[in-house]
């Protein structure tokens, strides 16, 4: 692989020294413009006069300029053969004269083979390629020979090529495993792995060859080839939507410059970009999406048939010129078997959402009919079915009343008030879900038409609903004023045996979930997780307590008639509420025990889908409960029961695999927590494809954010910033604050983890104005800490140093003398850089006195050890601080008098400061001996630098003796400091 992208035209990093005779660097500076340039085919000839130049003027060649001549000619051909204009002689002219060359010098002619191999491949010459690879493998490497990393990279796409993806994948580990990198593009191999790695079952390796690979080329103008791949990986492994992302943000970049339709001087690249995105469109033709609306490039609007029909037209014109270059069809079959090609068997699952695609098939969902199944019913016979469901609380019942409500609609049929409002009535449920506030008023309008048919107790169970939706949309104290006469009316209906128990205890379960529903709203305002204008009256707010003896009576009003199924799952509802409501008191054990009883509730009713959520709960009641290893074996319980076979909803599995990616993280099972929570956030996108409710969009939401924060906490930063960018346009308008601002939170560190620190300080400075309102202040400081340090990584120095200020401001009344102490630090070094130092040096003597009073109010040896290392810290960045004021050490005979004697005061301060610093970390005890020791070493090269050589040698000579050989030195630091010290009495000229 060549070290330079199209249009490139400067020497690689390291390059050999120029030549002394300055026509010599003309000639170079042309030759590498046109070898890496557009202009390619032109290099021969400034590289003919300078062999010419080079033969009659050998002394002003040395060594350098000749490998340098050596290695732009070694590239050259990389370039040549990416331009179809250019005939095969010329190629093969520069590969003859390229060996010539290197006989000559007597290099190796590894480098020359490999471009033979790559000249071989690309004229579709097998037996050529096949012999030139193993000449390469065969020869030496020497100083000419290509990187070790793009040797691999190179060898083991041959192979991948030869069909055999474990040979590949054997050769490139040490380029996946960073053991080898490539100071060029070590995002090639990333590119070249993503199918290998899928085809071999490796899916984890190849979801984050992607994140990260994708992350690394997506705005780089010289990387269609990397782009292209990843393109064809999503097109191939299920992942047709994020495909489309992809081809939309390159849209977006090129309002900026980047183009991707253009051949310009990479027309190679043209090429692969053109075929990928073709095999894409292809795909999803296939599927069903042709009129689907794409990007494409600009000028015109595109769909998928046209930008497909653009894509191909582009691909096999660009292949045909490469072809008659080369007299072969090689380049035109592959390009064929490329766009042809079959998507692997299962998916690659990306924990990625994007906008559904219309035309497609529908997602499927066992127990949960689709469209098709409906079409023909009688109406009458729908409405009966989802009656006879929904008296069986089956999940399947929306469905049919929606159904049903659509077939009488479409026959014209006229219903009684009774089967109008019953249809109403469940139109409302579903409304609901989306939109609280229009479900209440639906709710009430079929509790008119209930009791328009004599049906007063479906019409005042009708109108607890209307109440409790209202309550949802968040007008708690509404919802409880209207709940309490509800529930007399219906006792009374009950009485004169105008209301059945189902009913009555329907409404009396509406108002214990809207007073509960009033209770966790209070809480959240309490604690920060709600605005306090939107919060309930605490005046008008139930306690705890009430909520459950409401509960409680209820069951006891329930429980005669257990022997009925309905009844009976009534009350493992009750049971299940008083759970939550235990939970919810902080009481996980009750919620636990509560919890299982309405399990077995909701079991003896024959009603295992609503027996889930309740087992969801007690999972998370044990979790909370500290019973991780219980909570874990109720959930897999839940995915192993026969009696859920085809009675879980995608949304509840989704949930379940949410709770037990919990447990499992909290037993220390990061992979298949991962695992886990791929699964789920696959299943609630399935979901919210299907109802695109809030609800479901919201849960698929959560499981992204959950897995970002999972890839967080193991290091995997740009799979962590993929899917938290990805999450969070989903999560944060219906997030509560604190699911902001930890969803903010871990982006942030992922992208700090990525080096993207400005991008990092937006989302921390986001998430510290959320947090600002909140009564304990401790999140608000850290994320303003957070923000400045990104900020000042990302240059935004003026931001940085309001941020510190404001963070200190936060640490100090929360009694965090280390954090506010290491902000006063950070902005004296932005005032020293800024030349302000009276300011950075009165900033370190604030710090100082913050220390010393911390000190003074610590309550704990351990805190007074910790300070002292804060203080020994402070005292040795003061010292480095003046010193960062000179140009070096005081020079007597060399510097002006004034400079002579301001260096000597600062360094004889500095020399103070590391003494103060090293017997504050003396007082720390083993853990302060390294610290100790960089303080003494940077005291004694001080000393040197005023040529106090004794004073030097004393010093260096106490490390060795606080650092003898045979102390514990788990990672070497001591040893390192050892090494200091001999060196510091060298430069004293004591003996070591």
């Amino acid at each position: 692989m060549t070290p330079h992208g199209p249009g490139a035209g400067a020497p690689a990093p390291g390059a050999a020294e120029a030549p002394e005779v300055p026509e010599a660097e003309a000639l170079f500076a042309e030759l590498e413009a046109d070898a890496y340039g557009p202009d390619s085919d032109r290099a021969l000839v400034p590289y003919a006069r300078l062999l010419r130049l080079r033969a009659e003027r050998p002394d002003a060649f040395g060594e350098d300029a000749a490998h340098r001549l050596h290695r732009l000619f070694k590239w050259a051909p990389g370039g040549l053969l990416g331009r179809p204009e250019l005939p095969l002689a010329v190629l093969e002219r520069w590969q003859a004269e390229a060996a010539h060359r290197h006989r000559l010098a007597e290099h190796s002619e590894r480098a020359v083979r490999q471009n033979e191999f790559a000249l071989a491949l690309h004229t579709g010459d097998t037996a050529r390629a096949a012999r030139a690879h193993d000449a390469w493998l065969a020869a030496d490497r020497d100083a000419s020979s290509d990187c070790a990393a793009c040797e691999l990279h190179e060898q083991g796409a041959w192979q991948a090529r030869l069909g055999d993806d474990a040979a590949a994948l054997r050769i490139w580990a040490p380029l996946l495993d960073g053991t080898v990198e490539c100071p060029y593009d070590p995002y090639a191999v990333l590119t070249s792995a993503l199918l290998p790695l899928a085809r071999t079952g490796r899916t984890d390796e190849a979801r984050a060859a992607h994140h990260t690979g994708y992350r690394m080329v997506r705005a780089l103008p010289d990387a269609r080839r990397e782009l292209a791949a990843h393109v064809e990986f999503c097109a191939l492994t299920g992942n047709e939507r994020r495909a489309l992302a992809v081809l939309d943000e390159q849209a977006r970049l090129a309002a900026h410059g980047v183009a991707r339709w253009e051949p310009g001087d990479d027309p190679g690249g043209h090429l692969d970009w053109t075929v990928c995105v073709a095999l894409l469109l292809r795909r999803l033709t296939g599927l069903g999406h042709a009129a689907v609306p794409v990007s494409g490039p600009p000028g015109r609007e595109w769909t998928v048939v046209t930008l497909l029909e653009h894509a191909a037209d582009e691909a096999l014109a660009l292949a045909g010129a490469f072809d008659a270059r080369n007299g072969t069809t090689a380049v035109s079959d592959a390009v064929r078997a490329r766009m042809a090609a079959e998507p692997l068997p299962g998916t690659v699952p990306l924990g990625l959402r994007h906008p559904p695609l219309g035309g497609g098939a529908a997602h499927g969902d066992a127990g949960h009919p689709d469209d098709a199944s409906f079409e023909g019913a009688d109406p009458l016979a729908l409405l009966a079915e989802a009656r006879r469901r929904s008296d069986e609380g089956h999940p399947s019942a929306p469905a049919y009343w929606r159904r049903a409500e659509d077939a009488v609609a479409r026959a014209g049929i006229v219903l009684g008030d009774a089967e109008r409002a019953e249809l109403l009535d469940h139109h409302a449920m579903r409304t609901a879900r989306t939109d609280p506030a229009a479900g209440a008023a639906l709710f009430t309008d079929a509790a008119a038409l209930f009791r328009a048919a004599g049906r007063q107790g479906d019409a005042v169970a009708c109108q607890a609903r209307a109440a409790l939706a209202t309550a949802f949309a968040g007008d708690t104290a509404t919802a409880l004023e209207r709940i309490a006469p509800l529930c007399a009316q219906a006792l009374a209906l009950h009485t004169r045996g105008a209301a059945g128990v189902r009913q009555t205890t329907a409404v009396l379960l509406s108002r214990a979930r809207i007073r509960a529903t009033a209770l966790a709203a209070a809480e959240g305002a309490a604690d920060g997780g709600q605005d306090p204008a939107t919060a309930p009256d605490p005046a008008t707010t139930p306690t705890a307590a009430a909520v459950d003896a409401e509960l409680v009576e209820l069951i006891g009003f329930a429980e005669p008639h257990r022997a009925e199924p309905g009844v009976l799952a009534r009350i493992a509802e009750a049971t299940e509420a008083r759970g939550r409501v235990a939970g919810q008191c902080g009481d996980p054990g009750a919620a636990a025990r509560l919890l299982a009883d309405a399990t077995r509730a909701y079991h003896a009713a024959d009603r295992p889908w609503q027996a889930v959520e309740a087992e969801l709960a007690l999972g998370r009641a044990l979790l909370a409960d500290g019973a991780a290893a219980e909570a874990e074996n109720a959930l897999r319980a839940v995915l192993r029961d026969s009696r859920y076979d085809g009675a879980l909803t995608p949304a509840q599995h989704a949930r379940v695999r949410l709770a037990l990616a919990e447990a499992v993280g909290a037993r220390s099972g990061p992979d298949e927590e991962v695992a886990l929570l791929l699964e789920a956030a696959r299943l609630a996108d399935g979901a919210a494809d299907g109802d695109g409710t809030r609800e479901t969009e919201a849960l698929a939401a959560r499981a992204r954010l959950r897995l970002g924060g999972a890839y967080v906490g193991l290091g995997r930063w740009a799979e962590a910033a993929t899917v938290l960018e990805n999450a969070l346009p989903d999560l944060l308008p219906g997030a509560g604050p604190r699911d902001a601002v930890q969803a903010r939170r871990w982006l942030g560190e992922a992208l700090t983890g990525t080096g993207e620190p400005g991008p990092a300080a937006d989302q921390f400075l986001a998430a510290a104005e959320t947090a600002a309102p909140w009564t304990d202040q401790g999140d608000h400081a850290m994320l303003t800490h957070l923000a400045a340090d990104a900020l000042l990584h990302a240059g935004r120095t003026g931001e940085a140093e309001e941020a510190y200020a404001r963070a200190e401001r936060l640490w100090v009344p929360l009694g965090d003398t280390h954090a506010a102490v290491r902000a006063l630090r950070s902005r004296a070094w932005i005032a020293v850089d800024g030349a302000r130092v009276p300011e950075a040096i009165d900033l370190m003597e604030a710090a100082l006195q913050q220390v010393e009073g911390g000190l003074r109010h610590a309550a704990t040896e351990d805190e007074r050890t910790g300070l002292r290392g804060e203080l020994g810290q402070t005292y040795r960045q003061t010292a480095e601080l003046l010193l960062r004021t000179t140009a070096g050490p005081p020079d007597e005979e060399r510097d002006p008098p004034d400079r002579y004697d301001m260096s000597r005061v600062v360094y004889e301060e500095a020399v103070v400061f590391a003494e103060h610093a090293a017997t504050a970390f003396g007082t720390c005890g083993p853990a302060g001996l390294d610290a100790r020791a960089g303080a003494e070493l940077l005291a004694a090269w001080l000393e040197i630098g005023l040529a106090r050589y004794a004073a030097a040698a004393e010093r260096a000579a106490r490390v060795l003796d606080a650092c003898p050989p045979d102390a514990p030195d788990p990672d070497g630091a001591l040893e390192s400091r050892r090494r200091e010290a001999a060196a510091v009495l060298a430069e004293a000229g004591a003996p070591v």
